[in-house]
């Protein structure tokens, strides 16, 4: 990079997060060319020339004029160029890759223990009805339907916090809710009746609602759109992985002679009190910002501040974050593109099923007879979602190498309705197969939703529409559980022939909502096509063999919806 060129865009972009000259010590302000917005601009050369291989690694970013097509043939547009103005940012790849191993290495990996212990304290009341609860507390069949349902109500009410990960800072915000739902989920071992277990599954879902839904919004802020969808599985695959060790940990539970407390509030006291200690961790380690991140070295921020430029605007002179970056105008637009609308229906169909299988698994195969010991069907729900976890990291990386996500979904929609399909249908004496079916279940569902939520988020056009985007989504998607939790009655065993047919039909109507969406995609991507050829604008590395670039913003020379 010995030609480096700053233009007024981003020095402006600079001087809101930061000084300018923090970009690097070798230039001062005198070198900023500031000129109106939407002119062709030339390059300035900065003296002292330097070795190219020593700029790129210390200072991480290059910013060149963008010159459309109209203005010669060789030249190209890059990745942010409209984004930026007339500025095309180039980021050294070397110093990018370690940025992003550093977000993996303390964001993702502090999301997804939160979320591991959110799903485990969420879901481990089947495993404690099964080790008996019930009975101790002398509830019967309904008033344990009501535990499940009760949960979801204020889940549904709250799921508006979504956009607080925008407002206050994540680390605060991260740390209240988990604070506040492991309490929840501690006291539930104390409970002496079913009311006070009520109240506390209401509290605890209240927390949870303002932390699991907007999680994958939080992780937009870190990472690019090529990016996010491994993430957001590598996140959403602690749901199957805890559910894992719920089985475990319950088999274990109930097998151990002589408890000091009976089997069921040990394991809500077990299971509740590691989310408490993480409360701590989170509020000293959890970062806030890519540009704000206390283990990224000066060259490090450097280049987070401009990854952040190239996939995020900024509404005039607005802050990132706080009550002044909501634009209310963004906000109803969202409500009436189909990438909202659609995206909450597939999540609610998911949801159906992906809500009372973690609940109703342990009772379902005690029907199956597989073992006449309670503590060993615990067990056996663990090796299904041990697969469904492996899926959802694989599946949401092939789905961001190639790019079609909607594809993806399809496939595993159908594959968790066949599952359905087949435990609604197969006569009891089959077991092997039976128990097979479950694992297509699980294998289908979870990784599933482990795609539609970075679908969303890849096709939305800003910061807010992203924050409103999901909090819509998880409003109608989290009505799903409503009736999901609803569907595996005591009376329907041993078969659950109802629960198991209204999901399989749930997973179907997911993919055909998938297939919709995706064509409707697919056109908006045809017109976008059409308009760049009409304004003879040339993308990167189109038509000379390299690698085509996409615009991260819609808007973006390049930008392309996600299939």
């Amino acid at each position: 990079m010995a030609d480096i060129a700053i233009f007024a865009p981003f020095n402006r972009y600079l001087q809101y997060h930061g000084s300018s000259e923090a970009m690097s010590p070798k230039f001062s302000h005198s070198h900023i060319i500031d000129r109106p917005l939407g002119r062709e601009m030339e390059p300035v050369k900065l003296p002292p020339p330097v070795d190219d291989d020593e700029d790129n690694h210390e200072l991480g970013v290059s910013l060149r004029p963008y010159v459309s097509s109209q203005h010669g043939t060789g030249n190209q547009d890059r990745r942010g160029s409209t984004l930026l103005g007339d500025v095309n940012v180039e980021i050294d790849p070397v110093v990018e890759k370690r940025v992003r191993r550093k977000f993996d290495r303390t964001l993702v990996v502090l999301m997804f223990l939160a979320y591991m212990l959110a799903f485990l304290d969420r879901s481990n009341i089947g495993n404690a009805q099964h080790a008996g609860m019930g009975k101790d507390l002398g509830f019967d069949d309904e008033h344990y339907q009501w535990l499940l349902t009760v949960f979801y109500i204020p889940y549904i009410l709250f799921e508006g916090f979504a956009l607080m990960w925008k407002i206050m800072p994540p680390h605060i915000w991260a740390t209240i809710t988990v604070a506040t739902w492991g309490l929840a989920s501690t006291l539930q071992s104390t409970a002496p009746n079913w009311q006070s277990l009520m109240v506390c599954r209401w509290f605890l879902a209240m927390a949870e609602a303002g932390f699991a839904p907007g999680v994958p919004y939080l992780l937009s802020f870190f990472y690019r759109r090529r990016e996010l969808g491994l993430r957001c599985g590598i996140f959403l695959s602690a749901a199957p992985l805890a559910t894992t060790f719920a089985g475990a940990l319950a088999y274990a539970i109930t097998t151990t002679p002589s408890p000091p407390l009976p089997p069921w509030r040990l394991l809500f006291l077990i299971e509740g009190l590691p989310t408490l200690l993480l409360a701590v961790v989170l509020f000293f380690y959890l970062p806030s910002s890519p540009t704000t991140a206390s283990f990224l070295t000066p060259e490090e921020l450097t280049v987070a501040k401009a990854r952040v430029t190239l996939h995020h605007t900024q509404e005039g002179n607005k802050p990132p974050t706080g009550w002044r970056s909501i634009s209310p105008r963004e906000i109803l637009s969202t409500f009436e593109s189909l990438q909202t609308l659609i995206p909450s229906l597939m999540y609610f169909s998911l949801n159906v099923s992906f809500s009372s299988l973690p609940v109703f698994l342990p009772a379902i195969l005690g029907s199956m007879s597989l073992t006449p010991n309670s503590s060993t069907a615990q067990g056996l729900t663990a090796p299904p979602y041990l697969l469904s976890f492996l899926i959802c990291i694989l599946s949401t990386w092939l789905a961001d190498k190639t790019q079609q996500r909607g594809l993806t979904i399809i496939l595993l929609s159908l594959v968790g309705g066949m599952g359905y399909v087949l435990l609604a249908t197969l006569p009891e004496h089959l077991l092997a197969v039976r128990y097979f079916s479950v694992f297509l279940a699980a294998g289908g569902v979870f990784p599933s939703i482990a795609n539609v939520l970075p679908w969303t988020l890849n096709n939305q056009g800003s910061d807010t529409k992203r924050g409103v985007g999901i909090a819509v989504l998880n409003m109608v998607g989290q009505c799903g559980p409503l009736l999901g939790t609803r569907l595996f009655p005591e009376g329907d065993q041993p078969r659950y022939t109802k629960g198991m047919v209204v999901c399989a039909v749930f997973m179907f109507v997911n993919a055909g909502l998938a297939a919709g969406l995706r064509w409707h995609f697919v056109r908006k991507n045809e017109v976008l096509e059409e308009r760049e050829r009409q304004q003879g604008v040339l993308r990167a590395g189109h038509g000379n063999g390299e690698k085509r670039e996409d615009g991260e913003m819609e808007g973006m020379v390049g930008f392309r919806y996600v299939l």
